[in-house]
């Protein structure tokens, strides 16, 4: 082990006492802590089976000239495709919070 990592593993618990979050950071972490973990994970799962259903579902596209698409199948699937990875990482975030949140060490 060189001298960095002595370091590092000596102060590691004061910087991370002396580390305070800042108002907004604590509230939001306050009410996401509120929110049961799997919500987000029911949410991504609502928006992959919505986003399938209009894709499925969703218009036929136009036919131009020759027989080339003008517009594609459903622009809304892929809109409510796309907040799925975002509800993961907002479920991560808040599984992040409820287990390292900076309240454990302003209490």
């Amino acid at each position: 082990m060189s001298i960095y990592e002595n370091d590092y593993q000596r102060n590691q618990g004061k910087d991370a006492a002396q580390q305070r979050e800042g108002h907004v950071a604590r509230t939001i972490e306050r009410q996401t802590a509120k929110l049961p973990s799997d919500a987000f994970l029911w949410a991504a799962g609502v928006a992959m089976i919505g986003s399938l259903a209009f894709q499925v579902l969703g218009p036929k596209p136009r036919r131009a000239m020759m027989f080339r698409r003008t517009e594609s199948r459903a622009p809304l699937a892929s809109f409510i495709g796309q907040w799925v990875p975002t509800l993961l990482i907002f479920g991560l975030y808040n599984k992040i919070v409820k287990v390292a949140g900076s309240d454990r060490y302003s209490r």
